[in-house]
């Protein structure tokens, strides 16, 4: 059996529509990511995770997707990707896909067909169509991103979309909607991709008929998990690939059925994203996700930020480390100083673990949440059925600053969201000269981390109160200071902290390797 390439890797996700653009239009394409491969390979990682790259009206920033088999144009086209996938495997880089299983786009062939087709039909059976009740909706479900979940069509009936009413939800009892996605896997499996990330993976299996006291009636329900076997044999006629499950899940033991043997390979640790930035919160955190992977032979994954949480550099500069997903406190006052100070640290802390480690694009810059766009350019669909009370997710996906001293920093063309004058001290170009700056933290720990650290065990090392110190195989120890004050340093000697050792300790917020 080819080797688990997942267990201890590095993987890098890239928003294409942020990341560079080629071709000048503002909007990242897949010419700009064939550019950037050099960058993207000395960086150091090992594989990368690229956001929806297929046709879509972009309601939801691709996640609204028409046809799984294509590529948008504004991204080029599926020639280009293949090429792509090519040359990132010539620089040693691995291919992670997202799929999208909860639901399609209103433009899809398929819903176009549900509409005409009517009710009763077989092609409404692959989405969630029902009759209204006393007029309204079939339930009072209410969307993730505020409002109904049940959007009324011209012939009465009503359709579900736990997301954006441009997001119909599939029904999973269809059988056309299993083999499609078996199809699907195949046939980007076919074209080299090397492993799925699967979106929203705990909603697909509902119960719209389910009683207020019978469990939720969309989450986590036991169907699921059929599902994900059928695609793991799907994935296991190719050796070698994998998949990772975005499961949202707090309780642990259901979150650890997603990793059994027979379904997926692995699946994102949001607690650990979620968790402040405090001693014996992450203590506990990680000793759970240990606990909750070992029996099972499951890789762990650490993560700090994602394309829909606020950057760890404005967040770890706040009074509440934590972060909430239906929470994201627009406006808050943030230390940037702190922030980055922390983010330097938690990013150390996070690549010692053992398991893989993913890293969101601009995490290795640095780069803040811009939480000052203005409202007319915002585009998620959040900030518009919250009413605009909630921001949403755009203020993480502005286009990387590579280059120069005014926007678009070498981006490309003038961007889809507006960088902020101030990211110059941010780019890449800015950077590379500096040895002190967040990109070569990035660099030379990913360096040490592939020669000493990825997958393996751990072993918690005696500190004070408010020190997390543990000790990998390798011999490689790692000691973060989240107390107030300086700690004396661990034996051996220092290959790399996260900032200054003045007097030789470990002040607070920093964090050290040794060997």
């Amino acid at each position: 059996m080819p080797e688990a390439w997942w267990r201890g890797a590095v993987i890098y996700q890239v928003y294409p529509r942020s990341f560079a653009d080629g071709n000048g239009d503002g909007v990242g394409d897949l010419a700009g990511l064939r550019d950037r491969l050099p960058y993207l390979a000395g960086l150091g990682v090992d594989a990368l995770w690229l956001n929806p790259w297929y046709p879509s009206p972009m309601a939801d920033g691709g996640y609204d997707v028409a046809d799984y088999r294509d590529v948008e144009a504004v991204f080029g086209t599926l020639a280009e990707a293949e090429a792509f996938i090519v040359e990132a495997h010539g620089a040693g880089l691995r291919i992670i896909l997202d799929v999208v299983p909860n639901h399609s786009s209103d433009r899809s062939a398929w819903f176009r067909e549900a509409l005409a087709a009517g009710p009763g039909s077989p092609e409404r059976e692959r989405f969630w169509f029902r009759p209204g009740r006393g007029g309204g909706p079939p339930n009072d479900w209410r969307s993730i991103f505020g409002g109904p979940a049940w959007t009324r069509v011209p012939d009465g009936e009503w359709y579900l979309h736990l997301f954006a009413p441009e997001q119909p939800d599939f029904n999973w009892n269809s059988p056309d909607v299993v083999r499609e996605f078996h199809d699907v896997l195949r046939f980007w499996y076919d074209r080299g991709v090397d492993g799925i990330r699967i979106d929203s993976a705990a909603l697909l299996v509902k119960d719209p008929d389910a009683e207020p006291d019978g469990g939720d009636p969309y989450t986590d329900r036991d169907g699921v998990h059929d599902i994900y076997r059928g695609w793991r044999k799907v994935t296991d006629e190719y050796p070698g690939r994998m998949l990772v499950g975005e499961v949202w899940l707090p309780d642990q033991e259901r979150f650890a059925r997603y990793l059994r043997p027979d379904e997926m390979h692995t699946a994102f640790n949001f607690d650990f994203l979620n968790c402040a930035f405090e001693p014996h919160a992450l203590r506990k955190v990680i000793d759970t996700t240990l606990a909750t992977h070992t029996p099972l032979g499951a890789s762990p994954t650490w993560v700090l930020a994602n394309h829909d949480v606020v950057r760890p550099v404005t967040r770890y500069g706040r009074a509440d480390t934590s972060f909430d997903l239906q929470d994201r406190r627009h406006g808050a006052p943030t230390d940037r100083e702190l922030g980055v100070r922390r983010a330097r640290a938690a990013a150390l802390l996070a690549m010692a673990l053992p398991g893989a480690v993913y890293i969101y694009q601009g995490e290795e810059l640095g780069l803040p949440e811009v939480e000052d766009l203005p409202d007319e350019l915002r585009q998620d669909p959040i900030w518009h059925r919250s009413g605009h009370t909630d921001p949403g997710r755009d203020g993480c996906r502005v286009p990387l600053p590579w280059s120069g001293d005014r926007p678009p920093f070498g981006f490309g063309g003038d961007p889809w969201l507006p960088q902020p004058a101030d990211w110059k001290d941010l780019t890449v170009e800015a950077q590379e000269p500096d040895p002190g700056s967040m990109l070569n933290l990035y660099r030379v720990a990913l360096g040490v981390r592939r020669e000493h650290l990825g997958d393996g065990g751990m072993t918690w090392l005696p500190s004070e109160e408010d020190v997390l110190a543990f000790t990998r195989d390798s011999g490689l120890t790692c000691a973060v200071n989240l107390g107030p004050g300086p700690v004396p340093l661990p034996s051996g000697e220092v290959l790399l902290a996260s900032g200054p050792l003045p007097d030789g300790l470990l002040p607070p917020d920093t964090a050290v390797w040794t060997r």
